[in-house]
């Protein structure tokens, strides 16, 4: 489109540029996430807020939290600092559209929804990514796909994906989700979309430890099929993330991080097996049973 060269045509384009970019920083400061506003807040999509009944105290906390970061930028990585909150973002190889999220403080899909329920019920019970946030051992119950939105509610977190999930946004009620979408854009109410890969949702219950919870620690840790390292790999735990252990058993023996250990645990919700090395606890984990 050819710009007609005039002072009004020049202004207008330099606001167009500053409003899709946010603005550019200065060489000394690094740019600040915009204001959150507060629930029951109008957006473009419509309004952020719990909007049907029957909630726990617990998930309309995670929407009341989530509903106070609208406007604020998705990033790629963002949201998962040591601690729950907005951090800069990477750049996606493969999205163009995230050249600026190291540039932005704000959330992808995961990192607001860990945001949220560590909010909401303390602690920090959604660590790890979308995957690993809809296999959580905090999982109270699951809906399908087919189900669609009939048995939903505030609070619920919804997901997409074929064999891994890949996004994750916080159920409203009325057919509504509040979630940090993609590079390029802020957090935002929108329509709840059934189509694609959808892949269903699941009831968060974190107030509660489900029994055989531990923490993992390390980066970019792999589960086996098998107790084994030979084994085919199955799911990578990029950092620090709350799972389920069912049992564990002595088998290969694993040398890793200046520590030798046989044991290994079972974790039922991804049907994988890891080192008890990278398990916070003991070299053989209290209180788990042996499996067969």
């Amino acid at each position: 489109m050819t710009m007609r060269r005039t002072a009004v045509a020049t202004a207008t384009a330099a606001l167009t540029l500053l409003a899709a970019w946010g603005g550019a920083p200065s060489a000394t400061a690094a740019p600040a996430a915009p204001a959150p506003k507060t629930a029951n807040t109008p957006t473009a999509a419509g309004t952020c807020a719990v909007l049907a009944p029957g909630a726990s105290a617990v998930a309309e906390k995670a929407v009341a939290a989530a509903c106070e970061q609208i406007g604020v930028w998705y990033t790629w990585g963002g949201g998962h600092g040591p601690q729950p909150g907005p951090t800069y973002g990477q750049v996606d190889p493969s999205d163009p559209d995230s050249a600026h999220d190291p540039e932005r403080l704000g959330f992808d899909c995961s990192g607001l929804v860990r945001f949220a329920y560590a909010r909401a019920a303390g602690g920090d019970p959604l660590t790890g990514n979308a995957h690993h946030q809809f296999h959580s051992p905090h999982v109270q119950q699951r809906f399908t796909a087919a189900q669609a939105t009939g048995p939903l509610l505030p609070g619920d977190l919804l997901a997409w994906g074929s064999g891994s999930i890949h996004h994750i946004a916080i159920y409203l009620g009325a057919g509504k989700m509040v979630e940090a979408r993609e590079s390029g854009t802020r957090i935002t109410v929108s329509d709840v979309r059934l189509d694609g890969d959808y892949a269903g949702a699941v009831r968060i219950a974190p107030p509660t430890a489900a029994p055989g919870t531990f923490s993992t620690w390390g980066t970019d840790v792999w589960t086996h099929r098998e107790p084994s390292t030979t084994s085919p790999r199955v799911h990578k735990f990029p950092g620090p993330t709350t799972v389920r252990i069912e049992c564990q058993k002595h088998a290969e023996p694993v040398t890793a991080e200046g520590y030798t250990n046989d044991a290994w645990s079972y974790l039922p919700e991804y049907g994988a097996w890891i080192t008890n090395i990278y398990i916070k606890g003991a070299a053989w984990l209290d209180g788990v049973r042996t499996c067969p």
